[in-house]
């Protein structure tokens, strides 16, 4: 890499010197725009990210960085439910829980599953889903007032 570096700043440094020997206007400016792309190079070769970027993709929001989650890791947490057997559930009750949780977002729904639902730890979950500690809580706190808002309004979650 260093030599890579090394290469763009002895070219940067021939422009230079051509520059300032040629005297033609339009063959100076062609030289400058060549100095300009090699100084270009050379900082996204020193810093490691593309120059004039205020924000890096490390220091993008949680909510911008995507982590891959394996969807049968999470259908494995879901069929190893400790809420009960799902043959101890009706279809009415199982309907019930469906509407319940019907104004839940995905993020929501997940961390409400995992926490309410398998009893998994907020820090698991905040591993798991790639998010923080605190998001885990928020989330999970804004699930629960969901769905006591939702079992006040809907006539069948009474």
């Amino acid at each position: 890499m260093q030599d890579l570096i090394d290469g763009y700043q002895q070219t940067k440094r021939m422009l230079r010197a051509l520059r300032t020997l040629n005297t033609d206007a339009a063959e100076r400016g062609l030289l400058s725009s060549m100095i300009s792309d090699c100084e270009y190079a050379i900082e996204w070769l020193v810093s490691g990210r593309r120059p004039g970027n205020k924000r890096g993709v490390e220091r993008r929001a949680g909510y911008q960085r995507e982590r891959p989650i394996d969807p049968i890791r999470i259908q494995s947490y879901v069929m190893q439910s400790t809420a009960g057997s799902p043959a101890n559930i009706t279809d009415w009750e199982r309907w019930q829980i469906e509407e319940a949780l019907r104004t839940l977002t995905p993020l929501e729904r997940a961390c409400y599953e995992m926490a309410a639902g398998q009893g998994i730890g907020h820090g698991d979950i905040a591993s798991m889903l790639g998010i923080s500690r605190g998001n885990v809580s928020t989330l999970l706190g804004r699930a629960e007032e969901k769905i006591k808002l939702n079992k006040i309004s809907s006539l069948f979650l009474q």
